[in-house]
This record gives C-alpha cells, sequence and structure tokens, in this order.
C-alpha cells in the first residue's frame, strides 16, 4: 500500500531539524518523499492543522506487567517487586501474558509509539513476542534472566544454564524475524537477581549473537548497597569490570550514578532510558540527565513497565522528562527541543537503529505518527514552538493515527490490529486467576 500525507506540519527531526508544511509518501515499509509533490496515492491522507511526527521510541518497558497496572501503588522499588510484581510475574502463563503484552501495545500505539525496548518475565516469552509480532510493534525484547537472590520467588529462580539456554533459543528463533520488526536482547534483570557467571555468561554470548544487553542498573539507593555489599564495587563500575558496559549495553534508570561512573558510560558508548515516572512514583529519585546528555552518553525517554507508572503515555514522560530538572538546573535545562529528540532519534539510537527509525527521512522505515494540533490546549498557536507544543501542550488523546513498518496500527480512535473488546475481557479475567494463584491480594 502506498500513502500519501497531505499538507501536514513534517517534523522530521533529520540532521538539520527541518520543519515544514506539505507531503511525505510511503510506499510499503519505506519513506519514499519528503516534501513530496505527488497528488496521488493508493490512500490520501489530508493532514491539515496536523503534526507529521516520527513515530516515538520508548527503549524501556515490561509489556508482561501491563495486566499488573493498579496492583502494587505507593511502594518503594524492593518492597514492590518482592511483595507484588515478583509473584505476580511467577503466577503467569502463556495467554495471560499474551494478551498483558497486547494490552500495552495497543495503549502504546494510541499515544503515537511505535518501537519499544521490552523486558518481559523468565517464563512464556514466546507467548509474549507472538504477540508484538501479531500486533505490528516494534521491539526489542527479551526474556528476564534471574538466578540469584533469597528474595527471589521460586517461581522466578532459575539457573543460570537454563536461563542462558532459553534465551539463546529465543534469540535463534525471533532475533531479525518479520522483517526485521522483532529483535532480541540478553535481559538480565539487574545485578541483585543475577549471578557473576551468569553476566559473564551475557557479556560473551551478547558478542557472539551480535545483539544487545538490556538490564537495570543504580535505580534505587537500596538496590545499589545491595550490590556494594554482595559485589565489592558500584553498580556501573561492577558492570563495566565484568565487560558489559559499551555501545551494545542499554541501562535502564541510572539515577544513582557518580562521576566516575558517569565517565564511564560516556567513554564505552553505553546507553541509558529514562523513566521519569517511575522514578518518581516509585520514590527512587531524579536521574542526572543534563549531566549525561552533556557528555555525549545517548539517552532515550520511557514509560517504564504499568504498575510503576501507571500509564505508557509518552507525551506524559517527555513533559515530565524536562520539568524535573528545571528547579535543579534552571529554566533552560532540558528544552523541549531536547526532550523531543531523546524520544525520537534519542530513542533510535539507544535502539541501535538510528539508521532505521527515529526521524522523518528518505529512505527509513514508515513509523510515523499524525498529531492534531486543534486542541483548546493547543491555542492560540500563532507564536507556538512545534517542540514546546509537543512536550509541554500535547496529549496522547491528539494522536490521530499511528503507522508502524507502513502498516496503519491506529487511526480515528480505532485498533487496527488489536481486538480492543477481547484483550480487556482477557486483562479482566487473567488479573483475577494470577492474583489467586500468585497469593496477592489486589
Amino acid at each position: 500500500m502506498s500513502v500519501l500525507f497531505k499538507n501536514a506540519l513534517v517534523v522530521t527531526m533529520n540532521s538539520k531539524r527541518e520543519v515544514f508544511s506539505g507531503n511525505v509518501y510511503v510506499e510499503k515499509d519505506r519513506i519514499v518523499e519528503v516534501n513530496s509533490h505527488r497528488v496521488v496515492a493508493d490512500y490520501v491522507i489530508d493532514a491539515t492543522d496536523q503534526a507529521l511526527i516520527p513515530g516515538l521510541i520508548q527503549p524501556h518497558i515490561h509489556l508482561c506487567q501491563t495486566i499488573f497496572r493498579g496492583c502494587a501503588d505507593d511502594m518503594e522499588l524492593l518492597d514492590w517487586l518482592k511483595l507484588r510484581i515478583w509473584p505476580l510475574e511467577g503466577a503467569h502463563d502463556a495467554e495471560s501474558i499474551y494478551f498483558s503484552a497486547l494490552l500495552g501495545c495497543g495503549e502504546l500505539f494510541q499515544g503515537g509509539t511505535t518501537s519499544i525496548v521490552d523486558m518481559e518475565t523468565v517464563h512464556h516469552a514466546d507467548a509474549a513476542i507472538s504477540a508484538i509480532a501479531d500486533c505490528g510493534m516494534r521491539a526489542m525484547t527479551g526474556k528476564v534472566m534471574m538466578d540469584w537472590g533469597q528474595s527471589v520467588p521460586p517461581t522466578l529462580r532459575e539457573s543460570a544454564e537454563d536461563s542462558l539456554g532459553e534465551s539463546v533459543r529465543l534469540l535463534k528463533k525471533w532475533h531479525g524475524s518479520h522483517g526485521g520488526r522483532i529483535q532480541y536482547a540478553f535481559s538480565p534483570r539487574f545485578v541483585v537477581s543475577c549471578s557473576e557467571h551468569l553476566l559473564r555468561q551475557v557479556s560473551i554470548l551478547a558478542k557472539e549473537y551480535g545483539v544487545q544487553v538490556h538490564t537495570h542498573a543504580s535505580e534505587n539507593r537500596g538496590e545499589m548497597a545491595l550490590v556494594e555489599r554482595e559485589r565489592g564495587m558500584r553498580n556501573v563500575a561492577y558492570l563495566d569490570y565484568l565487560g558489559l558496559t559499551g555501545p551494545s549495553l542499554l541501562l535502564a534508570h541510572c539515577i544513582h550514578v557518580d562521576e566516575n561512573e558517569i565517565n564511564m558510560l560516556a567513554s564505552s558508548g553505553t546507553k541509558v532510558a529514562h523513566c521519569p515516572s517511575s522514578n518518581l512514583k516509585l520514590g527512587s529519585g531524579i536521574a542526572p540527565i543534563p549531566y549525561l546528555l552533556a557528555k555525549g552518553i545517548p539517552v532515550g525517554i520511557a514509560a517504564d513497565g504499568a504498575p510503576c507508572n501507571n500509564n505508557l503515555d509518552m507525551f506524559h514522560e517527555m513533559r515530565l522528562a524536562s520539568l524535573i530538572q528545571k528547579p535543579l538546573h534552571g529554566p533552560t535545562a532540558m528544552p523541549a527541543s531536547r526532550v523531543f529528540e531523546m524520544a525520537t532519534i534519542g530513542g533510535a539510537q539507544a535502539m541501535g537503529l538510528a539508521n532505521l527509525i527515529g526521524s522523518i527521512e528518505v529512505g527509513k522505515k514508515a513509523d510515523l505518527a499524525l498529531v492534531s494540533l486543534t486542541g483548546l490546549h493547543n491555542s492560540p498557536r500563532e507564536k507556538s514552538s512545534i517542540y514546546a507544543e509537543l512536550v509541554y501542550q500535547v496529549k496522547s488523546s491528539d494522536v490521530v493515527l499511528t503507522m508502524v513498518d507502513g502498516q496503519l496500527v491506529w487511526q480515528n480512535g480505532a485498533l487496527m490490529t488489536i481486538n480492543r473488546a477481547d484483550v480487556v475481557s482477557h486483562c479482566h479475567r487473567g488479573i483475577v486467576r494470577l492474583s489467586k494463584r500468585a497469593g496477592v491480594d489486589v
């Protein structure tokens, strides 16, 4: 199918950061013409009073947790994990995790997100990745790896050999599938739940297979203290000691990092996913993002999981990412244009896919979102910067169309690849089943 977007305000995010009013032409899964003069296509969309933006990219999501939304509110991270999230994850079955993933993807599509880095739980990763494949999301995903820690429940505890073997099996099955839309990443949960042997083997295997590693680091003071007590050094320093830091490592959070660790991240090319809502809700802290960016560290923005957020709204995350830094660093810190970069081309860099996604350029994948600018909260527009509008004013409800790989997945209030009623029904039944199985009162 060919699609022509006419009369749009096109926010390209190309190297010149060009913004223009005009047309963009898509054929199959690619952007073929930018500022096109073409008038005919299989499908013509009048985008008057709408902004055409690159699909938003969230480099840290837990689709397996979407079904747990509202089940673990107002808790500190380690209690949140031990008392609620780990027991619920351990109770998952293939059906519940499939529909949890679809629920998350549907919400992401509604808000213009087209690409994610996803961390699943220990079991039933095939079902979750099948959901990603079925609905059309672009994802780098992997089963979580957990072979260490007294607090890890038996339902999630695995041997290092089983964890590594299952991860390699999933990698061989899914990596590069569906035209490259699905990629695999080794996903050790965090140092607290992974043995040194497991982490060393992940470092070796990731290099052998040429894939990324996705994990959490330096999110919480209790986590940091536990890592220092068990491993004898700070979190990022320990990952560096194991040979994991580098362009193939993506770290979620990095709130409690010192100057030495920031320099390690910068010199190694390690990438960071910033999750402002999650960090605030769990009381974990505020990541030093202006310092990371000043050091040239690639940083993307993400919502994390639904039970620590409680939504997957990228526009909300962008607004917070800017605002929470201003009391600390002044009103010019984290300007809207920089934040929007982090949500688009920055996210693409975090995924290692900046050559394919993150901007509207000829030859790139047709991952796009169309945003209405006609709401009262966007008026008047005469003096507005489009970046300020997108970061400070636009809401996810303003997204009227989302496209991934040239396929329409959300348009005019309807999910095109997901049966909304079916997903909601399965998730309502599923959380009741899982809470009983886990012995968690939700």
